[in-house]
């Protein structure tokens, strides 16, 4: 949360709501500029018209959005796997996985986060097992060793915190047990599955990356050898599943609100299934905001996606700073009354303060059309 000495405003002009995203004057569409993305200061204009009603648009800030489905070819190694999106603080990679990995793994770069969009297995690293389903997000730390066996193919949205780690967010006025308890942080087990693991013995190399190389180290044995470990770091899962997101009946919560994981220069967001707002005059869509100082990213992984329209599954949107965005016109259609009474969707958000660039791969399987969802029908 930002702590600045911002220039003190305190202004308002002409027809305006006194509390944001509430009670907007009749017929008009809300836009939030602000600082910090939802830390700093803020101003809320008020619209006739939707603030995404171009008629053509041009240039690097395009958003863009990309079908990860169609990036099929299988990778037995993580650090195969097509680059998504990067720049010098993460790097997003799409993986899928049709069989055991034939070598360990190892990120030299930084911590890693793993989030299996589809299918199941178990994952053996330095400090044991851990089964792994649709849903998981899965923490690694930096330097652990780890390879994965599928019992079905994996697809696995991979988040890298480049040259620094993963941390927790600080809950605030709401406590350090919201949207979920510390204690629903599995960690892996030495256990059967292990130690028939450790079993397999023999020739075992080791695939090190470091400054995006790779090194190969290999092994006359099978290096995931522990027989016990002690200390405050470790792998750790938690599913989507398990999160009890933020609500409130009467206003709509900003993305940071369901911020999962922190990294210095970037946040994990996860949306989940909750009520909508109950309150008349409570926004009940997304709100319209000029996303000026954080690209943002979203990954959809199931379920019905309601403020986007023509969006499935294993895409991903990629809207760049400084691009004004919103709910799609069908959305924007239910901004004050849902004819439902929650959202049916888990998505993963990674909202970044440096500018992201697009991998060669994510290009392949962009969907150009996307700039023009927001035209009205």
């Amino acid at each position: 949360m930002s702590k600045r000495n911002w220039i003190p405003v305190k202004a308002a002009e002409g027809r305006h709501s006194r509390q944001a995203h509430a009670d907007m004057p009749d017929g008009t569409y809300e836009r939030e500029a602000s600082k910090e993305g939802f830390f700093g200061p803020a101003a809320f204009f008020h619209h006739p018209r939707p603030p995404t009603g171009w008629s053509n648009f041009e240039g690097p800030l395009r958003p863009r959005a990309f079908d990860l489905n169609g990036l099929n070819e299988a990778q037995a190694s993580p650090w195969d796997a097509p680059v998504v999106l990067h720049n010098a603080a993460t790097e997003v990679r799409f993986w899928k996985l049709a069989h055991e990995m034939p070598a360990l793994a190892r990120n030299g770069d930084g911590d890693q986060l793993l989030f299996i969009h589809e299918g199941s297995g178990h994952l053996y690293c330095d400090y044991g097992h851990l089964a792994v389903s649709p849903g998981d997000y899965v923490y690694l730390p930096r330097g652990c060793m780890w390879r994965i066996a599928p019992n079905a193919p994996l697809t696995v949205l991979m988040i890298q915190a480049t040259n620094t780690h993963f941390t927790m967010p600080d809950r605030g006025l709401v406590g350090p047990h919201a949207f979920f308890d510390p204690a629903m942080l599995d960690t892996p087990k030495i256990d059967e599955a292990f130690r028939q693991h450790q079993a397999e013995d023999g020739e075992t190399k080791v695939l090190i990356k470091k400054r995006g190389q790779v090194s190969t180290a290999t092994y006359p044995y099978n290096p995931l050898d522990v027989v016990g470990w002690h200390g405050d770091l470790a792998p750790v899962r938690i599913n989507v599943k398990d999160l009890r997101p933020l609500v409130s009946h009467r206003y709509h919560l900003p993305p940071s609100a369901h911020t999962t994981f922190l990294s210095d220069r970037f946040v994990v967001c996860t949306f989940c299934p909750r009520p909508f707002e109950t309150d008349p005059g409570a926004l009940k869509v997304p709100f319209f905001h000029n996303n000026d100082d954080y690209d943002e990213v979203l990954f959809y992984h199931a379920g019905d996606f309601f403020s986007r329209d023509n969006i499935k599954a294993g895409m991903m949107t990629f809207h760049p700073s400084g691009f004004t965005h919103g709910p799609h016109p069908k959305a924007l259609a239910k901004m004050l009354k849902q004819d439902k009474p929650a959202t049916d969707e888990y998505a993963v958000m990674i909202d970044t303060r440096d500018p992201l660039d697009v991998g060669e791969d994510a290009g392949a399987v962009e969907w150009t059309g996307y700039v023009d969802s927001w035209k009205g029908k």
